[in-house]
């Protein structure tokens, strides 16, 4: 019996002579891919650009797929599937952790109860167990997969798993994934992490084509297997469904690309059904004052009706959301009291109060939300954007403000000293310009062109270490301001980890004394949250009256002396004293000016704040924690106590990246 390895394939005729004989054998594979694709292998400028598509996995099948044009197309039943690649570099180990657990979360089933992850073969699937497979991957994938039939199927384990081994096999390499099922929206969806490595254990890189289009493909082919083709009722009726929808539609879609230069559109001179859908939808439109008649059955259209459009679809999502949220919580908020932050308004005051709801407003970029009950007795949903607010959980309270895209004073240190040194930047030439600065301060400038440059590439930095400055980086640094508060517009302050009724007797400097000390300025709304604060305010005048630890007289209540460092330093040495017992090490204090060095352990939550371990070599000590600290758990940090805060260094010593 011959084995598979005997045949060996030969192209061409025997005795081919001249021209055809010395043709190498990937040059007529190249020839037969231009003959294949009509003599068109590069479409376009993109394609022409080097981007390690065509040397990935699934580039050929994937652009296969994007290119299937069939018959009957509109029968097809719909799929979305949304692709995404996380780098785990950083801090990306710990979110990606974060997100297997948020999407293990109670409530999305069918029967409200958390949902189970599973795999290939296994299901339950041990999350920890995949988590840590995959902690020294350079990337991780995830996908989601959404049939717009969803309903119609009971579990979407079986077509999952169908989908992930045609991957397989279009890829050409086992898969190691987890998934797991949603029922808690109108579209029922899947959630899949894929490992960033092939079955050998290499970078696994997917062409964009199969990521973008070819899975689509895939998990369409499947529905259509499962369900058969959409007939053609179901599809008028989802047609007809559209007419009276607050949000942008295919018809509107349909309208725009109709409208001449002038915006206007006629509803007449189309087939009879797509006649009654514009006849209706523009009459929707008219009553929202996104159209206006101009006579003879045509409309003049609104010039941002795509947009203004969006914008009530988001709307509508957003309320959705939370009265989902509202309904979880068991909490009860009329209308009027459910309001949309908008960090956008010039206007927009900071928001103060606790957080009654975390959740996932785009569950494909993990961007995240919160519901927060504020001093003014009403709910309010913050979208965070790319903002991650680490540790903000429900229960906890919270102050929020609008971030302003304005140009920092490093950026114009740099553009002053540039200016001074023909057109370029270095730290010796900013020492030599302020003989006041130190080596810190001008690593700090040389750190926020770092940050320009990875994002927007509008500086350059040159091998010697220097940096090229164009005459308009003022203009150039405020553009990166404004592309950095899109997307992120509000940063999150925790005030207290602790619920408020604990605040009003615990032994602890808290952010209600910080308001009593200032005299309370903004003063809540005796409703929700803001009626909570005002009784919790007065049990704490009473408690800190009972201690002497202030007076009350003619002239109003004050706190004494002293009174919140006190109160701070106490909370510091009974959470040291438990401390002590884990790290089996002593205590030491950490005075102003004090130079730390250590091994950063992890964060402890206290009423006075959030904290950082640093363990020596003989002792530990606790200081003012940073976000920053996180991505750096176990490894040697130095930084000098200023004041509340400390600027940190990664590494022992003066040398190593800062992360101030």
């Amino acid at each position: 019996m011959t084995e598979d390895d005997d045949f060996e394939p030969h192209l061409g005729r025997l005795q081919a002579t001249g021209r055809r004989r010395g043709r190498r054998y990937v040059q007529r594979v190249i020839a037969a891919t231009h003959l294949a694709r009509g003599g068109v292998f590069l479409r376009s400028r993109a394609d022409r650009r080097f981007n390690g598509s065509r040397n990935a996995r699934g580039a050929g099948v994937g652009r296969v797929l994007a290119d299937r044009r069939r018959a009957g197309v509109q029968f097809r039943r719909r799929v979305v599937v949304k692709a995404r690649v996380v780098r785990l570099a950083g801090t990306g180990a710990g979110r990606a952790l974060a997100h297997l657990k948020y999407l293990q979360r109670d409530g999305t089933t069918r029967e409200g109860e958390p949902a189970t992850l599973y795999g290939r073969d296994s299901d339950p699937a041990d999350a920890k167990a995949f988590h840590d497979r995959g902690s020294g991957d350079r990337h991780q994938f995830r996908l989601i997969v959404a049939p717009e039939d969803g309903a119609e199927y009971d579990d979407l384990k079986p077509l999952v798993r169908r989908l992930m081994a045609r991957a397989e096999a279009d890829l050409g390499t086992r898969l190691d994934w987890v998934a797991v099922d949603h029922f808690n929206t109108g579209h029922p969806h899947a959630h899949l992490i894929v490992r960033g490595v092939d079955e050998r254990g290499k970078d696994l890189v997917i062409a964009r084509d199969y990521l973008t289009r070819g899975l689509r493909e895939r998990a369409t082919e499947l529905v259509d297997l499962d369900l058969g083709p959409r007939s053609d009722r179901e599809i008028a009726g989802r047609m007809v469904a559209e007419i009276a929808q607050e949000r942008l539609t295919g018809i509107d879609r349909r309208l725009l690309v109709a409208a001449d230069p002038e915006r206007i559109v006629a509803a007449q001179g189309v087939a009879p059904f797509e006649q009654t859908l514009r006849s209706g939808r523009l009459a929707t439109l008219t009553r929202m004052g996104l159209a206006e008649p101009v006579g003879k059955g045509r409309f003049r259209l609104a010039a941002d009706l795509a947009a203004t459009l969006t914008r009530m679809g988001e709307r509508d999502d957003i309320i959705r959301t939370m009265q989902r949220a509202f309904s979880a919580a068991g909490v009860d908020r009329p209308a009027a009291d459910q309001i949309i932050y908008d960090p956008g308004r010039p206007d927009a005051a900071p928001l103060v109060g606790r957080v009654l709801v975390r959740g996932l407003a785009d569950e494909y970029r993990d961007r995240h939300y919160l519901v927060v009950d504020a001093l003014d007795g009403r709910s309010h949903y913050v979208g965070l954007g790319s903002e991650a607010a680490e540790g903000i959980g429900e229960g906890m309270t919270v102050q929020i403000e609008q971030v302003r895209a304005e140009v920092r004073a490093t950026d114009r240190t740099v553009a002053a000293v540039a200016a001074a040194n023909d057109g370029r930047y270095d730290i010796d030439a900013h020492l030599r310009f302020d003989a006041n600065a130190s080596q810190g301060f001008a690593e700090a400038h040389v750190r926020r062109l770092e940050a320009i440059r990875r994002t927007t590439g509008s500086v350059t930095r040159k091998a010697d270490g220097s940096w090229v400055i164009s005459a308009d980086h003022l203009e150039r640094a405020a553009e990166y301001e404004a592309a950095r508060v899109r997307e992120r517009p509000v940063s999150v302050s925790l005030l207290s980890p602790r619920p408020l009724e604990e605040l009003a007797r615990v032994e602890a400097a808290t952010w209600l004394d910080a308001r009593l000390a200032d005299g309370a300025p903004s003063l809540p709304r005796e409703a929700g949250f803001g009626a909570e604060l005002l009784a919790a305010e007065r049990q704490r005048r009473r408690w800190l009256l009972d201690r002497e630890l202030a007076t009350e007289s003619e002239g109003g209540f004050r706190l004494a002396s002293g009174a919140i460092e006190r109160l701070c330093r106490r909370e510091l040495l009974l959470a040291a004293r438990g401390l002590s017992d884990d790290l089996q090490l002593p205590f030491v204090d950490a005075g102003p000016g004090e130079r730390i060095e250590g091994v950063y352990r992890r964060r402890i939550d206290l009423a006075s704040g959030r904290f950082a371990v640093i363990e020596r070599a003989h002792d530990y000590t606790l200081v003012p924690w940073r976000p920053v600290l996180d991505r750096h758990v176990g490894k040697p940090v130095s930084g000098m106590v200023r004041g509340d805060g400390i600027s940190w260094t990664v590494g022992r010593g003066r040398a190593g990246p800062s992360i101030g």
